[in-house]
């Protein structure tokens, strides 16, 4: 009998002790699918700590930890920012988050959304309807890749190192940076000077004169602390801005390919218009919070009068004329009914 109880006792204790043993090994297990998130900004930016990690944590989670998503910030693993695009669609990583005007002339169709008088402030609207617009419209320029989502940002502002402007004539003949193809366009109107540049070189071009100010949101003030080399930040009434910049999360097309349809399904679920919408708020907040470090480091925020904003808006309105002049390849004149067609349809 005693024996009998000691064999019992050993038995399970041996169960006991194997159990962490075996869930230690299930926890450790490698991950089925791990990819590499390439992008430009830094860890702290908020696209960085609000956007892409929530949403490549989601995935881990919703694919029960079969999949891993390794990111890499501040261009961490090689090259320059306008070659993220080209780096994805060649495989050299798997996913890249970047901005569509790094690499000019691809994704024309998708400039739509940058246009000012087109974009005005509206972030989950525009998310939306570039979603809604992808397949009839957009889709031919992504070809090269899978693309996960598009969003745009709060959309351009000025931020001028030391000159305030307050209507379009204190812009003439002044270095503005621009993001890409329609941020020359609207600079150009505005009698001014288009400086194309990565977001990681302005600081450094303000703080030596190369520019004089730039078209950028709040939202980057903090990560780039623009707010010690700039005084004046400017916008139109009701957060107007001078059009938007496009982004994409993008995955290479044979490593989409290559995933289960139960994998691609967690990675639609968690990009889906909740997410769209979900991510239009953090970009909404992370604006919030730029302006208020610059004003709380002394800088003057000007909001502009109406009649102050009409004196831009009068210079860019041809800037939409121009770029579907610029467009006959495809029909520019639909794409452009059709965004603000979107665009009013989701209004917030």
């Amino acid at each position: 009998m005693l024996t009998m109880k000691r064999r019992q006792f050993l038995a399970v204790t041996a169960g006991v002790l194997a159990a962490p043993a075996l869930m230690r090994k299930s926890w450790a297990a490698d991950p089925e699918v791990t990819l590499k998130l390439h992008h430009f900004l830094g860890p702290q930016a908020p696209a960085h700590t609000q956007m892409l990690e929530p949403w490549a944590k989601a995935i881990e989670e919703g694919s029960g930890g079969r999949v891993k998503i390794e990111i890499y910030p501040s261009m961490t693993l090689g090259g320059a920012p306008p070659q993220l695009f080209r780096q994805v669609a060649d495989g050299v990583v798997d996913i890249v988050w970047t901005v569509n005007g790094y690499t000019p002339g691809l994704f024309p169709r998708s400039e739509v959304f940058e246009l000012p008088t087109i974009f005005t402030n509206d972030i989950a609207a525009t998310n939306l309807a570039m979603r809604e617009m992808y397949d009839e419209y957009l889709a031919p320029e992504y070809e090269p890749v899978h693309l996960l989502f598009n969003h745009v940002h709060a959309g351009q502002a000025i931020q001028m190192a030391n000159t305030p402007v307050r209507t379009v004539a204190d812009t003439q003949g002044k270095k503005l940076r621009v993001p890409g193809p329609t941020g020359n366009d609207v600079v150009s109107a505005m009698g001014a000077t288009p400086v194309t540049m990565p977001v990681p070189d302005l600081p450094q071009a303000l703080s030596t004169n190369a520019v004089d100010g730039a078209l950028i949101p709040w939202e980057i003030i903090p990560a780039l602390k623009l707010q010690e080399v700039t005084q004046y930040q400017i916008e139109g009434p009701d957060r107007t801005r001078f059009g938007t910049t496009t982004f994409q999360v993008s995955m290479n097309k044979d490593r989409w390919e290559s995933l289960p349809d139960d994998i691609k399904t967690v990675f639609d679920d968690n990009s889906d218009e909740a997410f769209l919408r979900k991510i239009a708020d953090v970009w909404r907040a992370a604006d919030d919070r730029g302006i208020q470090i610059a004003v709380d480091a002394g800088n003057e925020h000007i909001m502009l009068t109406a009649e102050e904003m009409q004196t831009f808006n009068d210079a860019l309105a041809p800037v939409v004329e121009k770029w579907q002049g610029d467009h006959t390849d495809f029909d520019s004149a639909a794409i452009v009914t059709a965004a603000k067609a979107a665009l009013d349809k989701h209004k917030s």
